[in-house]
């Protein structure tokens, strides 16, 4: 069996790799560590939780270990997709070069520029940065590549899944020709083949596992899920998620739920709340130092919960992770393997449970088809949630207080629905002069007196409405 000493790395690496605790490397790093060495291209292609991060940090400080770092010119360059990957990178970096005299600098969003440009001026031999952050430092001028020596695009394919595809064309494009270029990701999308067949010379391909496959210790289970009404199914889907975390029992020390949009993050963190279990959200639109303390109490076990969008389903490395519950299946069948490869991790076992609502069945068949597996059904019924009362209790506290809302509803009482009050019948003074709307009102039908005894002389087809003095003019005729 291949062990870390058999492959060629220097010493004072070596030294840090046995302090941490290793003897034997993984087939991903026994099979990219020798090429790497030798001055060649890798692209690794390996399942997530394999040590895919080792497999390039160690043969790096290796090749570096001699040479020394000019002021805004890195000698190495690390992309990663997300501000928590990087982080994690920087501290991989930090555990095997604790006995080299290397610096380095995390260039991620959400921290300020003025210490990052301060440790760029200096010089720094690993630079590992989100591609964002990198360019604002080009473009304000603080920071060169023609200097970079070795360069690194780790979890390649979320950095098509974000967007990040014309920015690291471009930046490839500023480092210099004669660089060597490291791709590592667990799924080969066309979009990054053609990239690794552009920007990579004759690669080392490993590929130690299957495109897209999950460990073999992640016990995988689906509910399908049907919500007794349309507008109670967010509310039943929570309730259904409490209700499988109930069914683990103890065996579910930790896990991480995993949300499609930030919002549903928000909401499904508070509800474990309310319901007593001990939860935390992260996503990309909290305060990066928010998301650094929430991280790192779920690592140490502070927090139980972590409920996540797909910021933390990449690469992030937490050891321990005994469960992860897809409260939404992703919409992208990658995703999946991702997200359910932060538990079963190092040879541990785990377990993935995922909620599928009618209208998730087609992206939940591309999972089983990209798996190439058909994953346990936990069949249910949705329990329809108890219909609460919108009228206002007034019996629920004796006395004074009961008493305030029926006194509040005569208050608020339209004025229609009072009683009304009779108006005397002489609003107006008597001897305030009648208009002259009121004289025809009163001489209607009537004749030239104004009584109703001058009907006789009535004009047939003219109506009832006849003004007075129209008629006179007819009477008079008739006189005449």
């Amino acid at each position: 069996m291949t062990k870390f000493s058999d492959l060629n790395l220097n010493p004072k690496v070596l030294k840090a790799i046995s302090e941490a605790g290793y003897e034997t490397p993984t087939p991903i790093q026994a099979g990219a560590i020798p090429p790497a060495l030798e001055g060649r291209d890798v692209l690794g292609i390996a399942q997530t939780g394999t040590g895919k991060t080792a497999s390039f940090t160690l043969p790096m400080l290796s090749l570096l270990a001699r040479g020394r770092a000019r002021a805004r010119m890195p000698r190495s360059l690390v992309l990663c997709p997300t501000r928590e990957l990087a982080a994690q990178v920087a501290e991989n970096f930090d555990t095997y070069s604790k006995h080299l005299k290397l610096t380095k600098a995390l260039l991620i969003g959400g921290v300020s520029f003025k210490e990052q440009d301060r440790l760029i001026d200096k010089g720094v031999d690993v630079l590992i940065a989100t591609p964002g952050r990198l360019l604002d430092h080009f473009e304000r001028g603080k920071l060169l590549l023609t200097g970079v020596q070795v360069m690194v695009v780790d979890e390649a394919d979320r950095m098509l899944d974000m967007g990040f595809i014309p920015d690291i064309e471009r930046i490839f494009s500023l480092t210099p020709f004669t660089r060597q270029t490291f791709f590592f990701s667990a799924t080969m999308a066309p979009e990054i083949e053609r990239i690794t067949n552009t920007f990579l010379s004759a690669p080392a391909r490993i590929e130690v596992a299957r495109q897209a496959t999950a460990s073999e210790t992640i016990e995988q289970r689906v509910l399908m899920f049907k919500a007794s009404r349309r507008d109670r199914e967010a509310s039943e889907k929570r309730r259904a998620l409490r209700d499988l975390i109930e069914s683990e029992g103890t065996g579910c020390t930790n896990a991480i739920i995993f949300c499609n949009r930030k919002t549903d993050v928000d909401i499904c963190a508070k509800s474990l709340k309310k319901y007593g279990y001990d939860a935390s959200p992260i996503h990309g639109d909290l305060d990066q130092s928010q998301r650094t303390k929430t991280l790192d109490s779920f690592r140490n076990g502070e927090l139980r919960f972590l409920v996540a969008s797909d910021v933390a389903a990449r690469g992030l490395d937490v050891p321990a992770v005994s469960h992860v519950f897809n409260f939404d299946v992703p919409g992208h069948a990658e995703d999946y393997v991702h997200r359910i490869g932060r538990t079963g991790r190092a040879g541990r076992d785990g377990k993935a449970i995922t909620i599928c609502v009618p209208r998730d069945e087609k992206n939940f068949d591309a999972i089983e088809k990209l798996i190439q597996k058909e994953i346990p059904r936990i069949e249910t019924e949705a329990k329809p949630e108890p219909r609460k009362s919108t009228r206002k209790k007034t019996t629920d506290k004796p006395g004074e207080e009961a008493q305030k809302p029926v006194e509040a509803a005569v208050e608020e009482k339209p004025r229609d629905a009072q009683p009304r009050k009779e108006k005397p019948r002489q609003d107006k003074p008597r001897n305030e002069p009648r208009s002259d709307e009121s004289k025809a009102k009163n001489t209607r039908g009537r004749g030239r007196g104004g009584s109703d005894r001058g009907n006789d002389n009535k004009v047939v087809g003219m109506g009832d409405h006849l003004p007075s003095f129209i008629a006179l003019s007819f009477d008079e005729r008739r006189a005449g």
